[in-house]
């Protein structure tokens, strides 16, 4: 017992030796409690390294060889459950049944972005901001109603009205364009 005292007291002293000393004797229970509970070989090797590094951070903390066998068994248990709970929140997709990513186009009319921009920097404040937030930030007048503390057929009369003002002011300045 004395040369684990030895051990845990060099550790406790900023000596690395020992604290591997230390991982080394009791890695394996660690393992073993995390494997038992996650039934997962990688899973039980982060747990253990989660709990090696916290009793790293708080090996002040702790009084004897008992108390971080104690100390040890307690965080590992934690460490599992928080695991569990996390994997149980997480909702896992097979890459077979996953979504094929779809890249947003990448052509973008510069003269028209900087076009349109202009004409909507000529509407006033407000139906100007609500014309941002519903084309820009793609949030719906219900969103909008309730960011801008407005009533939400404020909200839609703004947004048809500025739409009809949109709409006349690029057709004079782009012109009429035929399909």
């Amino acid at each position: 017992m004395q040369r684990a005292d030895d051990t845990l007291s060099r550790a406790k002293d900023g000596d690395h030796t020992a604290f591997a000393d230390l991982v080394r004797e009791h890695q394996a229970m660690v393992f073993s409690l995390a494997h038992y509970f996650s039934r997962d070989r990688a899973a039980a090797e982060d747990l253990a390294q989660e709990v090696f590094i916290h009793l790293y951070q708080n090996l002040g903390s702790i009084e004897s060889p008992a108390h971080l066998k104690f100390w040890l068994r307690r965080v590992t248990s934690h460490r599992c459950i928080d695991h569990a709970r996390k994997k149980y929140k997480m909702k896992t997709v097979s890459v077979d049944d996953a979504p094929e990513p779809v890249a947003p186009p990448c052509f973008q009319d510069s003269l028209m972005t900087a076009t349109l921009r202009r004409i909507v920097a000529t509407l006033p404040e407000k139906p100007r901001l609500v014309v941002t937030l519903r084309y820009q930030e793609d949030l719906d007048p219900t969103e909008i109603a309730e960011l801008l503390e407005m009533p939400l057929n404020t909200v839609k009369s703004h947004l048809r009205r500025s739409l009809t003002i949109l709409r006349e002011k690029v057709t004079r300045t782009l012109g009429e364009i035929k399909v």
